[in-house]
This record gives C-alpha cells, structure tokens and sequence, in this order.
C-alpha cells in the first residue's frame, strides 16, 4: 500500500521547536521547587531543544510561579548552541533578564482589543508602545527581541478575533524591531479554517521566515492547526513539554500543545527537528510527578506506559 500522503503540501524540511514548558507552561501550574526547574531546563537541553524560554521577569505579585527565574538562569549548566531566553513585559523586566544571563527577551501584544483592555487596562496601540523602550535598549545590547501575539483566533471577552486586526499587530511587532512574530491562539479555540485566514492575513504583512505558531490544545485541535501552519511552510512551532500549562479561560482545560505530541507529528512527516524522543519524555515525566500531576501528552503518556510494560516484562 502507497504510505505516501496524498497531494502532500511542501512542508519545511527542518522545524526549529521553541520549548515555552519552563515558562509559558509553568506560570500556569502550581509551583515547583527551583530544583525542579533547573533539572527540567537542563534535561530539555540534553534532548537536544536548542531554544528554550527558561522564565519570566514579571511581577511575582500577578505571576508567583516566576519569582525564582533569576535563580534559574544562574543556576543552569548552560549548553552551548542553546539559546535561553526570557518574557520581558516592560525595561525593568528587561533589564533583570539581562542581569540574569537571558539571550535573548520577548515581549507580547493582544491582537483583541478586549483582551487588552480587560488583562492590562489599556489600548493595543498602548500597550505596543510600552515596549519601545525595551526594543531600543535591546538594540542598543544587540539583543534579539522576540513578539508575540495574544487572541490569534478568538478571546475570551469578544469571541471571535478578526484576521485584519492580528495581522495589524503581527507587522507592528516587526516594524518595532522584533525579529520574529509568534502568533498565539491563547485559549486554543483555532480550527484548520480560522488558522488559515488568520494566516493569510499576516503572511501577507509579516515574511514567511519571521512566523512562529503558538497553539494551545483547549479543544484538541492544535495538532491539526499546526498541520495547517507546516504545510505553508512555516518552520518554528512553540511547545511545551507534557503540555504544560493549563488554560486560565477554560476551567479543566488542557494548555499548550505538547513537544512530545509535535516531535511525533514531525517525526511522522519525515521533518527535521534534532529532538530525542524519549530523552523529551522523560523531562516530561520528572517535572509532571514534581507538580503531582500525570503529562498531558498523549505521546508521553503511551511512551511511559510501553517504559513500565518492559520493566515489568524484565522483572519477571
């Protein structure tokens, strides 16, 4: 029988996977001791994840989880062609990541207004503008600035987000400076047809080389929608490992997309990604029992469960 998917779309020959576990996935969990946090950073490094969101320079009073991110850049063992890199929602933020180490920094804006008015009292316009003073002292340390996008497809205030609007922030990102633009479906309500009017919209403004996709598995769907952004060729996927990271808009919900789950749909795809398997697992396994919880990777769940078969079958 003929394996080969029928007419396949040119999909990337290589993805570069942008692990947010220990940031995006962690702020939303309950905290783990800075042990734990370091041991997963440097875990997600040996399974050969060569960028990584290592934490947050936020107010510890609206994000205690990210207290510690000082002392988890410090007490990392850095592994060279890794880059560690650090949210950084203003120039006190900025200036802290850098004091830490960070390689690089993101800053983050709402394509609905709604959000950004209900989640930081103000317009988008004024939130982007926030930022200008991080992007010139970025530019001035010749520190690379990554951007994200909020509320790519829907939000929880307004429902659903307009193609036009992400696209607008999407290039106001870029024009200020960000090198790269992550477009964020924030509480994971994307289907493969929003996904890819969302993405008509900003590949029109936004170059194909500077897009990322940040999928939230709320609904199930982000394995598809991925499918969706690699078969326009886009070539940079964030993850986090065992899905880390709950949906603060959907009680009980799942968070972000899971590496373990990604590597497996790339593997299958046949695209590049320099990932071990079952070394991401197993940082999956030790920071999921540190929070007492199981992954929620579909991938990483079969993986231990085939793990604790065959220790038991060599016990016997």
């Amino acid at each position: 029988m003929n394996t080969t998917l029928l007419n396949a779309p040119q999909f990337p020959a290589s993805v570069r996977i942008v692990e947010v576990g220990p940031r995006d996935g962690l702020q939303n969990e309950v905290a783990v001791p800075l042990e734990a946090k370091i041991a997963l950073v440097e875990a997600l490094a040996d399974a050969g994840l060569t960028t990584i969101e290592t934490g947050a320079f936020v107010s510890p009073k609206w994000v205690p989880q990210m207290a510690d991110s000082a002392q988890v850049f410090s007490g990392i063992s850095r592994k060279a062609g890794v880059t560690y890199a650090a949210l950084t929602p203003n120039l006190q933020g900025y200036q802290a990541a850098r004091a830490a180490g960070a390689d690089e920094v993101a800053i983050f804006g709402a394509a609905s207004e709604a959000f950004s008015q209900k989640n930081i009292n103000c317009s988008i316009d004024e939130s982007l503008a926030r930022f200008a003073p991080v992007l010139a002292a970025a530019k001035a340390d010749g520190v690379r600035v990554r951007g994200y996008v909020s509320c790519v497809v829907g939000c929880p205030y307004q429902g659903a987000v307009a193609p036009a609007d992400v696209a607008r922030v999407a290039k106001a990102l870029l024009d200020m400076g960000c090198y790269e633009i992550s477009l964020g479906d924030t509480i994971g309500v994307g289907t493969p047809a929003t996904v890819s009017a969302m993405l008509d919209a900003v590949l029109a403004v936004v170059p194909l080389e500077k897009t990322a996709i940040h999928f939230h598995d709320t609904y199930g769907q982000a394995l598809t929608n991925i499918y969706v952004a690699l078969s326009r060729g886009i070539a940079v996927i964030d993850s986090a490992v065992a899905g880390l990271g709950g949906c603060p808009y959907a009680a009980g919900a799942s968070g972000n997309v899971a590496t373990e789950d990604v590597v497996y749909l790339l593997n299958g795809l046949g695209i590049a990604h320099g990932v071990e398997l079952q070394s991401l697992a197993r940082a999956g396994w030790a920071i999921t029992a540190a929070l007492g919880k199981r992954p929620s990777s579909k991938v990483g769940l079969a993986l231990q469960a085939k793990c604790q078969q065959n220790a038991a079958q060599d016990a016997d």
